[in-house]
């Protein structure tokens, strides 16, 4: 191959991918959408336990992930997608159980699993064929016991929630 056919040919992938990408349909992420706004209700706290902002931290993170990896522009009310949910759950259980001397009395666990839960709702006005109704969405991460929960809580939280987000991502417009 001449070295000037191989120019023509870079050129022409790169002016396919420039017009893929900028034409708002479908994006390296592999979201193919074709409606232009979202909004995303904040979500509320319906779980027992966890810290106050569980919610908001939830609804913050979420409107930032679809900013980041889509082309829809977020607005209050309105939008031709809509994501609105609860947090309904923030429990700890002790995973990993390790023996203890009899003496010293009831066997301890050697991590304790944090797990977060959101139900989601998704609508999209253009096309139902993707929409779910109150969904659960869950995932938990786990922490050596002899740590202090509010020593690692907030990171626990962090990925816990990239997680859930990237699944509710995927469900409605990724389509996975």
């Amino acid at each position: 191959m001449s070295w000037k056919n191989f120019s023509i040919n870079l050129l022409l992938i790169l002016v396919c991918v420039i017009f893929a990408t900028g034409c708002g349909v479908y994006s390296f992420s592999g979201v193919n959408i074709t409606a232009e706004t979202i909004t995303i209700r904040d979500f509320y706290n319906d779980a027992d336990n966890g810290p106050p902002d569980l919610a908001q931290r939830f609804s913050n993170q979420i409107k930032d992930y679809y900013q980041r990896n889509t082309n829809l522009a977020l607005v209050n009310e309105g939008g031709e997608l809509i994501i609105e949910g609860v947090v309904v759950g923030y429990r700890l259980t002790p995973v990993s159980p390790q023996a203890t001397n009899p003496d010293e009395g009831a066997d301890l666990s050697a991590l304790t699993r944090l797990t977060i839960t959101v139900q989601a709702s998704y609508t999209n006005l253009e096309d139902d064929q993707f929409d779910f109704e109150n969904r659960s969405f869950s995932f938990y991460s786990d922490f050596n016991s002899d740590q202090n929960l509010t020593a690692v809580e907030n990171q626990l939280i962090e990925e816990i929630y990239d997680q859930i987000i990237l699944d509710i991502f995927n469900a409605s417009v990724a389509n996975w």
